[in-house]
């Protein structure tokens, strides 16, 4: 079920909201997604050159075995990891597809209604840092383009920890840090500069929305630092691997 959301003040401007915490961070980085969830599929195909496709099918490579076991998809936005993940459960399986935007997220609903999926994968409106499901529930957690969006990040790394059952896996994919000057030099134009221009005259944004994606993912810590933090998070091994030069990182924490 998708239970209603309270809505940000338009008072929030998304202006360096990748500096903010708490509430005010939240509150403006979810106005920004509800503006876009409409056209966010066709917009990370055209943003990414269709690589989005490719990144969530590697990240699929990395998850335990879930055979007629119980998955989360954390951030699940318009489904598409949920639906890779459902492919892997089996008929016995069960796949549960949790977001805070209530906007990405009746996309995503729609998106498993069209494929009949709706008895498989069910959609709920959650904050990762505050999980309702009780400890060792799932076999995997996945979290796709998520984690740079939360607030709190340690606490969201503790609850993920917590519902995974003994052995299972955390996947995590999340924009990186590019691992050669020359790329990372390409990528900040592409991020700083065309990304914008691209949202205000291609995708007519006037949330903000893309000047915030690239600079939230500047701030955000690089493969190393986020494996340190899930190791201090209590997860057992934490291992990554770089994709598309390391502008995409995948990694997998196991509890």
């Amino acid at each position: 079920m998708v239970p209603t959301l309270e809505k940000p003040s338009k008072s929030d401007t998304p202006k360096s909201v990748s500096t903010w915490t708490g509430e005010a961070r939240e509150h403006a980085v979810q106005r920004m997604f509800t503006a876009i969830a409409g056209f966010y599929d066709l917009n990370n195909s055209l943003l990414s050159f269709g690589l989005h496709h490719h990144w969530k099918k590697r990240a699929m490579r990395y998850v335990n075995n879930v055979q007629g076991g119980r998955a989360l998809d954390l951030g699940a936005g318009t489904g598409d990891l949920a639906i890779l993940l459902d492919q892997q459960s089996g008929q016995t399986g069960h796949v549960v597809a949790a977001d805070l935007n209530e906007a990405m997220l009746r996309v995503g609903l729609g998106k498993i209604q069209e494929k009949g999926l709706e008895g498989r994968i069910s959609c709920f409106q959650m904050n990762a840092e505050h999980l309702t499901f009780q400890d060792n529930t799932f076999d995997t957690v996945t979290a796709g383009f998520c984690i740079r969006n939360v607030g709190n990040r340690s606490q969201a790394f503790t609850e993920i920890r917590r519902v995974l059952k003994p052995g299972g896996r955390f996947v995590c994919l999340e924009f990186s840090q590019p691992t050669t000057a020359v790329l990372r030099a390409l990528y900040d134009f592409y991020s700083f500069k065309l990304l914008p221009w691209v949202g205000t005259v291609v995708a007519r944004d006037g949330t903000g929305v893309y000047e915030y994606l690239p600079a939230s993912i500047r701030t955000f810590p690089d493969q190393e630092r986020l494996r340190e933090l899930l190791l201090k998070a209590g997860f057992q091994q934490v291992d990554y691997h770089n994709l598309s030069g390391g502008i995409v990182a995948i990694h997998i924490a196991v509890k």
